[in-house]
C-alpha cells in the first residue's frame, strides 16, 4: 500500500498560502545550480513562531529530471549528533544518568585508560576514542554488538585532553540511552521525539515509499559538472535495511519540515506545541560552550557544547551569525545554525560531496551566501 502524500507546515507561516521566499536566498541557490555547485537545494528560515521562507531549488535526481521539493528527504549525516545528544539529555533530566557519568558505569567493556571516559567528553568529541572503519562494521547489527570493537581500539589521546571529531564518542553515547531507557535508540527517538515533533519523515531506514524522494547525492568534477557520490557512511547494505545497526552519528534522513520542527523546540528552551523535551536550563547547558579552551571545530572562532558547534567568535563564513549562536553541518553539505541572539533558525540542505576548502562543508561558499542573505 503507497503511503499517502502529505502537506505539512511545521511553523505558522508568515503568510496565509504558500510558504513565504526570501527571493535574496532564492536567487543566490539558483545561482549555485546554475553554476553547477549543487544540483538542487531546499532553504528555510524560522523564527520561534513561524516560517519566514522556505523554497525549493533545482532537481532532486539530475538523471531524471526531478524537482527538488519542500517535502524532498535529506541525508543529514553529522546532522544526527544534536538528535543524538538531546536524547542523553533528555535522559539526564529524568534522573536516569548524568554528563558527568562514565561510560564504565553502564558500558563493562570500557577498562582501564578508557574507564574515566565521561558522556560529557563523548559529546564534546573529547573522549580519545578511535573511530572504526566502515569494513570492520558491515557485519554489525546493533550498537551493543559495536561497542566491544570501539573498546578494543587504543585511545588515540588521553581523555579530555584534545578536541578530536569522533563518530565512535556520539554512537557509544546513544548506547548509554538504550540501556537506561529500555529500548532500542530508533524505539527511543520515534516514541519521545519523532513521532510527538511531526517529524514523520525522519529515520535510519528509510521506508521504500520515501526512497523515491531522496536527493541524490553528487560530486563536482574537475571539469565543472556533477556526478553522482555514493553515501559512504552507511556500509555496503541497503539504507532500507535495518539488519545495520542504527548510525547515531551520521545515520539519519530527514526534511525541511521534520529538522526544523526539532530546532524550533531548541530555539524555544525545550518546548513546543505545548509538550516540553528538555527542562530550559538543559538546553542552555548543551548550546553553550562545554570543551573549555580546547581548540575545537572546524572554523577558527569555534567551541564544541553537547552535541552543538558553537560560534564563540563569528568570522569568515559564520560572520552573519550572532556570538553564542550554535548548530551543526553534515558531510554532503547540510547545515543547520541557530542564533538565539536574533532569534533566527537558518536551514540548508544540499547533497554535494568534495567541498575543498577549509573546514570542507561547513566552511562552504554556499553556507556562507545563504546565511548572508537570509540574516538581511
Amino acid at each position: 500500500m503507497t503511503e499517502p502524500r502529505r502537506t505539512l507546515m511545521p511553523l505558522a507561516s508568515a503568510t496565509v498560502g504558500m510558504p513565504p521566499v526570501m527571493e535574496p536566498i532564492k536567487s543566490r541557490m539558483q545561482a549555485f545550480v546554475e553554476a553547477r555547485e549543487i544540483s538542487g537545494a531546499v532553504t528555510a528560515v524560522a523564527d520561534v513562531d513561524k516560517i519566514l521562507h522556505l523554497s525549493a531549488t533545482g532537481l532532486a535526481d539530475l538523471e531524471k529530471n526531478q524537482p527538488m521539493e519542500v517535502e524532498t528527504v535529506f541525508w543529514i549525516a553529522s546532522m544526527s549528533k544534536p538528535i543524538t545528544a538531546t536524547a542523553v539529555m533528555m535522559m539526564q533530566d529524568e534522573g536516569k544518568l548524568s554528563v558527568d557519568d562514565p561510560v564504565s558505569k553502564y558500558l563493562p567493556d570500557f577498562i582501564g585508560a578508557k574507564a574515566g571516559i565521561t558522556l560529557k567528553q563523548c559529546l564534546t568529541h573529547c573522549s580519545g576514542l578511535d573511530d572504526l572503519h566502515t569494513d570492520e562494521t558491515n557485519d554489525v547489527a546493533t550498537l551493543k554488538e559495536l561497542m566491544p570493537l570501539i573498546a578494543a581500539k587504543p585511545l588515540v589521546f588521553p581523555p579530555g585532553s584534545t578536541w578530536s571529531y569522533c563518530q565512535s564518542s556520539i554512537n557509544t553515547a546513544a548506547r548509554v540511552v538504550e540501556i537506561v531507557c529500555g529500548k532500542s535508540f530508533p524505539e527511543f527517538l520515534n516514541e519521545r521525539l519523532f513521532k510527538p515533533l511531526g517529524m514523520i519523515d525522519t529515520t535510519f531506514y528509510p521506508s521504500e515509499t520515501q526512497v523515491p524522494r531522496i536527493a541524490n547525492s553528487y560530486q563536482r568534477t574537475d571539469d565543472g559538472k556533477l556526478e553522482k557520490a555514493a553515501i559512504t557512511l552507511l556500509g555496503t547494505k541497503p539504507i532500507t535495511d535495518k539488519s545495520r545497526y542504527p548510525l547515531t552519528s551520521g545515520g539519519l534522513f530527514s526534511t525541511a519540515n521534520d529538522y526544523t520542527r526539532f530546532v524550533q523546540m531548541i530555539l524555544r528552551g525545550g518546548e513546543l506545541d505545548g509538550t516540553r523535551y528538555l527542562k530550559r536550563e538543559t538546553v542552555k547547558q548543551m548550546t553553550t560552550v562545554q570543551s573549555g579552551d580546547l581548540v575545537a571545530g572546524f572554523l577558527p572562532g569555534s567551541a564544541w557544547g553537547l552535541g552543538w558547534n558553537i560560534v564563540r567568535e563569528p568570522q569568515g563564513v559564520t560572520s552573519a551569525l550572532s556570538p553564542g549562536s550554535f548548530g551543526h553541518g553534515g558531510l554532503f553539505g547540510t547545515q543547520v545554525w541557530i542564533d538565539p541572539v536574533k532569534g533566527r533558525i537558518y536551514l540548508l540542505l544540499i547533497q554535494r560531496a568534495n567541498f575543498e576548502n577549509q573546514g570542507g562543508a561547513d566552511g562552504s561558499e554556499i553556507r556562507r551566501e545563504f546565511q548572508n542573505a537570509a540574516a538581511i
